[in-house]
């Protein structure tokens, strides 16, 4: 919440309140949804409590918790906290309780990796797990490898596709039993629903692949068995990749096409990426590079968006919202460096917001 401030007009836009639905976002400053590989069977721990809770005390709106996995084969790797079963459900409790009583929306983002499951921790190598890892089967749309070196996955049938579905209404459900206010659908970053949106990884033939209806059909459908349990005064956000930046696969015309699709089944806000679909790709990284495709697509699908991707200074955030390029703006790495950053930027615009009481002889 702002207390004061002395910004000109336009700046102090990433100070003023944010409404979605019956919920009210403090400042524009979210959380991003960071993985920290560091669960066991899917229960986050007190590291996760401290690394959430810090962020929220560091005065951001929304502290969004890492992709969740709405079941084991859907995880990235064995340290994916998850959403599938109660134990997940009852770690989640404590954490979301504590971001919640320090002003901030509770959120959490529920994932399946497809075909980039079974993968090694960051810090153990970048690749798949080898056999006698504790490796796994992998799905995908298509039986297609993300790289050479990669487990081809099994492409699944139409069973296989609802029970996709229902983990993700199940997880959902348990997200709001764990104390969640915010549910993140994350279709981004080569993951399952990414893999059926691009005509690159998806080459099914069925009702599931080709046309851009039949391959974004899962993420509707998805979107909707998420919002028959996540009720109507709570947001639900959809995480995308704006583009693959590979000629031929999924663009911004298609993502700004998505977007008015999810819209009328309850999407309230697009959260902007790119890329993660191919290995090596070319992309052409600079301060606020992805900022243009969630301008766009708030422009043309009149739909609330957040931008993310090397966002990193107070003034360039401020000035992402004052133009209206996007409605919030999604800290991540820099949230890892700076837990308190929406403190560090009110500092530096000359604003106020309030903190907790144990700190306020410091200010």
């Amino acid at each position: 919440m702002l207390v004061n401030s002395r910004l000109p007009g336009s700046l102090m836009n990433l100070f003023e309140s944010f409404v979605q639905r019956s919920l009210t976002l403090r400042n524009r400053l979210v959380v991003s949804p960071m993985c920290q590989y560091s669960a066991t069977d899917g229960v986050p721990d007190n590291w996760h409590l401290v690394h959430l809770g810090s962020r929220a005390v560091g005065g951001a709106a929304a502290v969004i918790a890492e992709a969740t996995a709405i079941s084991a084969q859907g995880r990235i790797s064995h340290g994916d906290t998850g959403l599938w079963n109660q134990a997940q459900l009852d770690a989640w409790r404590p954490i979301a309780h504590f971001i919640k009583s320090h002003g901030a929306i509770a959120g959490v983002q529920l994932a399946h990796a497809g075909r980039k499951s079974s993968a090694q921790r960051p810090w153990e190598g970048h690749g798949p797990l080898e056999a006698g890892q504790d490796d796994w089967l992998t799905v995908a749309p298509s039986a297609l490898p993300f790289d050479v070196s990669w487990h081809t996955p099994q492409a699944l049938d139409n069973a296989g596709i609802q029970r996709v579905i229902a983990d993700f209404r199940a997880a959902a459900q348990r997200a709001l039993t764990a104390g969640f206010q915010l549910i993140e659908i994350h279709a981004a970053h080569g993951y399952l629903l990414h893999q059926f949106l691009s005509p690159l990884s998806n080459q099914r033939g069925d009702e599931y692949g080709g046309s851009f209806d039949n391959r974004s059909r899962i993420v509707r459908e998805v979107v909707t068995a998420v919002r028959e349990v996540w009720p109507a005064e709570l947001p639900l956000w959809l995480r995308i990749s704006a583009t693959d930046w590979v000629d031929g696969g999924w663009d911004i015309a298609q993502s700004v096409q998505l977007a008015k699709q999810v819209k009328p089944l309850g999407v309230d806000l697009i959260d902007v990426s790119s890329a993660g679909l191919l290995p090596n790709v070319k992309i052409p990284l600079g301060p606020g590079y992805q900022v243009p495709f969630a301008a766009r697509i708030r422009r043309e699908a009149a739909m609330a968006t957040g931008a993310v991707g090397l966002i990193t200074e107070a003034e360039q955030a401020a000035d992402i919202v004052a133009k209206g390029e996007a409605d919030v703006v999604l800290m991540a790495r820099e949230s890892l460096r700076d837990p308190y950053f929406p403190r560090r930027a009110a500092e530096r615009l000359d604003a106020s917001i309030n903190g907790p009481i144990q700190y306020q002889r410091a200010w």
